[in-house]
């Protein structure tokens, strides 16, 4: 149940297409596109802050 067809892609491609028009895509494209580029940033700066904490706190 969890896997998409290509007859499934194809749907749901062509109800974005519907509702958004196609010059609003590529602005929606690039949006989604730099919000998952912000997300794998702050995970990856987020651990490292937590080690910088945690041995600041061993010191006190």
């Amino acid at each position: 149940m969890g896997r998409f067809g290509v007859t499934e892609i194809l749907v749901i491609l062509a109800v974005v297409l519907l509702l958004f028009g196609g010059k609003k895509i590529p602005e929606l494209m690039k949006g989604l596109g730099s919000g998952i580029k912000e997300f794998k940033n702050a995970a990856k700066e987020e651990p490292s802050t937590d080690k910088k904490e945690d041995s600041e706190n061993e010191k006190k």
